[in-house]
């Protein structure tokens, strides 16, 4: 290889893993090729050369894990790799600092707007959920209105009283203040009342098919026969299901919409049905409950909801949601419809996150791999990094599936100022410094903010170093301990580093490796959230242990703190003996 194939090598090299470590452990070719050739103006008449070395670089490359692309990026690249993170995250900052000003509702009068965030209690607060909380409290801020808190509990079967609070302790969290909170069940005798006027106004009838013949029909657009049901004998019919004289599936309440309409959901929908499980709230008083395509629209105006929001797969509905409104002569709210929000490798859906937890795949809805709030809570994440990552997203319709790496940056930017910085060496190997100074180190607890204080460390002759870090470096090879001094290693056995004093010079182009002192630190597990899923199915190896030992500093810290260990990421303190790593 000449002179200058080598020296393109050598910068394809460094580029190429910060490229890998940029984008989940795979670099990109082309990505490598541009940024060689733009930082490197020179070069740019060995295109062909270039892209040959390139690609053999990113072929040896991407062979190795994410956790060996770090390690040596950490030990050979040490400088470059902390100047890109400190580029993203002037980047973070500036996009951050764009408005997140949400657009103007129409018909909006300053002072009159009411919005409502409706949450089924049959399962634990996801980010899905905070996305349209947070739009609606945000809304009714911007025009000084009304927001409300309102369970939709109108499905027995499916709900429990145990998750209603956990959506009040959400929303507590993330700093959501609703002006009311209530839940539908409340207004049963209300919805009884409207089902027999739309009864008597010949808007609904008694429907005694079977579901699957309602099924059939409805498909076929065909017109159920008990359509045509007399008031009286409707009304007397309604009557016996509401006295609990009729068994469940033996009758429904069904709406007189449009059999003929393409959009199905017009074609007669069910308003109410009869459901015999207890409701977490009221036991047995009630055997009839309505569907949400009759609550939901009843309450908002009941409510004086003006503005109801709701995710997009709803659109389909927006016609049967006025037209049964219209057809009670209540009041219609302006109805406003944005994206889901569901992170990549991950899900929302409880038909898929209730299977983990009852196999005990995951520990629970607070386990820090899902994207529950709770969760989420748990693993580091600041309720304002939240906010604003909602907001950034915005309200459009467009579906997307964001990756956890833009709340992961909006998080790291509100950490760093804020957050204590510690030693920990994961999968820790001894190292023994021949003729060691005797020296005390003054470590600062925060780079910047003087009111953090400092701790001094008695420095010995033997440490704990990253065993990672380590074994890519040979006989000879220097490092500098952070913050004290350079070591030259002698020789490396399996469970020790032996290395000589080599100087304190700060300015020496070495890598970089933290430390703990032998007798000043003790033993601490991180676990690391990963994927939860991988093409929709389980990520076994979602959830990382790492094992390591943190300086004697760090016991000091209190149960939910969040630190940075240097060259580790932020973690949460979620017991004495565990933390959890928001990210790196």
């Amino acid at each position: 290889m000449t002179e200058s194939s080598t020296e393109i090598r050598a910068l394809a090299r460094k580029i190429s893993f910060l490229n890998a470590v940029s984008h989940g452990g795979k670099a990109d070719t082309k990505a490598v090729v541009g940024r060689l050739m733009a930082e490197h103006g020179d070069l740019r008449g060995q295109s062909k050369l270039i892209t040959q070395i390139v690609m053999s670089v990113v072929s040896e490359l991407n062979k190795l894990s994410i956790d060996e692309q770090k390690s040596i990026l950490n030990t050979e690249y040490s400088d470059s790799y902390e100047a890109e993170q400190e580029r993203k995250r002037k980047q973070a900052e500036r996009d951050s600092e764009k408005a997140l000003e949400l657009p103007k509702l129409p018909d909006a009068k300053m002072g009159a707007v009411v919005t409502r965030f409706p949450p089924e209690p049959n399962g634990f607060m996801h980010i899905g959920h905070a996305k349209a909380a947070i739009i609606c409290s945000e809304y009714s801020k911007m025009y000084n209105g009304k927001f409300i808190l309102r369970f939709d509990d109108t499905n027995p079967s499916a709900e429990k009283k145990e998750y209603y609070q956990p959506f009040v302790d959400a929303f507590n969290w993330l700093n959501i203040k609703p002006d009311l909170i209530r839940n539908s069940s409340d207004d049963m005798d209300r919805f009884y009342d409207l089902a027999e006027q739309m009864i008597r106004n010949e808007k609904a009838y008694v429907c005694t098919c079977t579901k699957e013949g309602i099924r059939e029909k409805r498909a076929r657009a065909e017109a159920c026969e008990h359509r045509s049901r007399p008031v009286e004998e409707n009304l007397s019919l309604w009557h016996q299901m509401v006295m609990k004289e009729i068994q469940k599936s033996e009758a429904t309440l069904r709406f007189k919409g449009d059999m003929g309409a393409l959009n199905t959901t017009m074609r007669d929908p069910v308003l109410f049905r009869i459901v015999l499980e207890p409701h977490p709230l009221l036991g047995n008083k009630y055997s009839v409950w309505p569907t949400y395509d009759f609550a939901g629209p009843v309450e908002d105006s009941l409510d004086g909801v003006t503005h109801a929001m709701r995710s997009k797969e709803y659109e389909l509905r927006d016609e049967q949601y006025h037209a049964i409104l219209q057809s009670l002569g209540l009041r219609d709210p302006t109805i406003i419809e944005f994206s889901r929000l569901n992170l990549q490798n991950t899900t929302v859906h409880k038909r898929t996150l209730r299977p983990l937890i009852a196999e005990k795949l995951v520990e629970g809805w607070d386990d820090p791999r899902l994207p529950t709030i709770s969760a989420l809570r748990r693993r580091g994440f600041l309720p304002e990094s939240i906010r604003e990552f909602i907001l950034r997203m915005g309200i459009s319709k467009v579906e997307s599936q964001p990756t956890w790496d833009l709340l992961e940056s909006i998080n790291r930017k509100l950490l760093d100022p804020i957050s204590r910085r510690f030693f920990y060496v994961p999968d820790p190997i001894k190292l023994r410094v021949s003729k060691a100074p005797s020296l005390i180190a003054k470590l600062n607890y925060h780079p910047e903010r003087t009111d953090y204080g400092s701790r001094e460390i008695r420095l010995g002759d033997t440490f704990f170093v990253p065993f990672s870090d380590v074994r890519n470096l040979g006989r000879g090879s220097i490092f500098r301990l952070i913050e004290a001094y350079n070591v030259r290693i002698l020789d490396v056995h399996e469970n020790l580093v032996l290395a000589g004093y080599a100087g304190e010079d700060r300015t020496a182009d070495v890598p970089k490796l933290q430390w703990v002192t032998e007798e000043g630190s003790f033993p601490l597990t991180i676990e690391v959230p990963g994927a939860l899923l991988i093409d929709d199915k389980f990520n076994p190896d979602s959830l990382k242990i790492v094992r390591g030992v943190v300086e004697q500093a760090a016991a000091q810290l209190s149960i939910g703190e969040i630190v940075q260990f240097v060259r580790f990421g932020f973690c949460r303190k979620d017991s004495d003996q565990l933390m959890i790593r928001a990210h790196s």
